[in-house]
């Protein structure tokens, strides 16, 4: 596997378009056609995480922030930001950044936040899109019609509210006339063959669709599977950053914070609010989540569980009325093992003998069997399984910040 094939795939867990505009994302050092054997995931490339990189042999570092996050003219190799740098460069080490956009992706680091503090179905707090929908189109022969349903259905296709496997089915007559080097699953070769098809249709998020198209040809019989894909102005499920959502236990306050220290592993909390204080609907949101203290209180939530909060930040809660947990910035820390779980779990799924995701250069269209027609092409390196890859979590990622003395003080 090569860094490109690796971005590809982590395209696939945090989606580049769920990024906020001008959020540096993406490959920040390095080249896309490294050999790539070993994955570190980190939550920022600190010296200590670089040291640990090179100790490891690892080829791919992946973080959540940007190790030149804020704009620089220079680096210097006499400060140790700038030797951490150069020597990624010297290793040719590459740096892929997931940001915003794995906030804001489906199970990413705000659902994981909501999953350990204990919301209930939660909603996404601050939407920033809406998924872009298409409608799929695919003509099957009547035999394996069924077959096609059910796999398009179940990789995610069909989705209108609460009802899944939606689809709408016409019958109808393909055509195709079979050429030399051919292999067709009807008919013979030289001649027009007409075939009864069914015309199925159905929806599909973008999110879904290089899983619901490689489950769909996984299945389809034909050699050339004739396909059609139309974009849609419907709406999709928003998306966005941080989520809010009723406590699965109502509790109070100081009971809510030590819960949020134990299961984000934290040294302690800051709070803002009376501890005793009752709260049932929590909001929480990845990263420096000031900004989202209006929000959280128009959404009716008791409690906002984020970090970086402010002095001023704190007074603005507390006019109105919100109460604040405020574990820092580090409790993104759990950025590294989950995506590195599910980078894990896409390599197992490609090393199984699944392909990576089909080639759309183009909408492939037409029906039956015609060869040159409604092709999903595919190159060398998406239909091949990655080789053994590697993938470990730093060990080195720290918070800067430590709890020392507690005042006595009143």
């Amino acid at each position: 596997m090569d860094v490109r094939t690796a971005v590809r795939l982590l395209e696939r867990i945090a989606p580049p378009e769920r990024a906020l505009r001008d959020d540096p994302i993406g490959l920040a050092l390095g080249r896309e056609d490294r050999p790539v054997r070993r994955v570190m995931f980190a939550l920022e490339a600190t010296p200590a995480v670089v040291e640990e990189a090179l100790d490891r042999g690892i080829d791919l570092l992946v973080v959540h922030h940007h190790p030149l996050y804020r704009p620089t003219r220079t680096i210097r190799t006499d400060r140790a930001d700038g030797r951490a740098l150069a020597r990624l460069l010297q290793a040719d080490v590459a740096v892929y950044v997931m940001h915003t956009n794995a906030d804001a992706a489906d199970d990413g680091l705000n659902d994981v936040f909501a999953a350990r503090v204990g919301l209930e179905a939660p909603d996404v707090l601050e939407v920033t899109g809406r998924e872009a929908l298409f409608k799929l189109a695919v003509f099957v022969p009547a035999s394996h019609h069924e077959a096609v349903l059910q796999a398009i259905g179940d990789a995610g296709a069909g989705w209108i509210g609460n009802y899944s496997h939606c689809t709408f089915n016409t019958p109808g007559t393909g055509t195709f006339w079979a050429r030399e080097g051919a292999d067709p699953f009807l008919g013979k070769i030289g001649e027009l063959t007409r075939a009864d098809e069914i015309r199925l249709e159905t929806i599909v998020p973008a999110g879904r669709l290089d899983a619901v198209l490689q489950a769909m040809l996984a299945v389809h019989p034909y050699e050339e599977v004739a396909y059609d894909l139309y974009p849609l102005a419907n709406e999709g499920r928003p998306y966005g950053l941080g989520r809010i959502g009723r406590l699965r236990s109502p509790m109070t306050l100081a009971a809510l914070a030590a819960l949020v220290a134990e299961r984000f592993g934290l040294e302690g909390v800051r709070i803002v609010g009376d501890p005793e204080r009752p709260v049932t609907r929590a909001a929480v949101y990845s990263g420096s989540g000031a900004r989202a203290i209006p929000m959280a209180a128009a959404r009716g939530a008791d409690v906002l569980i984020t970090g970086d909060v402010g002095y001023h930040d704190a007074r603005e809660a507390e006019a109105l009325g919100l109460a604040v947990i405020d574990g820092g910035h580090h409790m993104e820390k759990w950025f590294a093992p989950h995506f590195a779980g599910r980078f894990r779990a896409l390599l197992a799924e490609a090393e199984g003998g699944e392909s990576g995701p089909p080639s759309r250069s183009g909408t492939p269209s037409g029906a039956g069997d015609r060869a040159g027609e409604g092709r999903s092409v595919r190159t060398d390196q998406e239909t091949a399984a990655p080789e053994s890859v590697a993938v470990v979590v730093a060990e080195a990622d720290r918070d800067p910040f430590r709890f020392m003395v507690r005042s006595l003080a009143p």
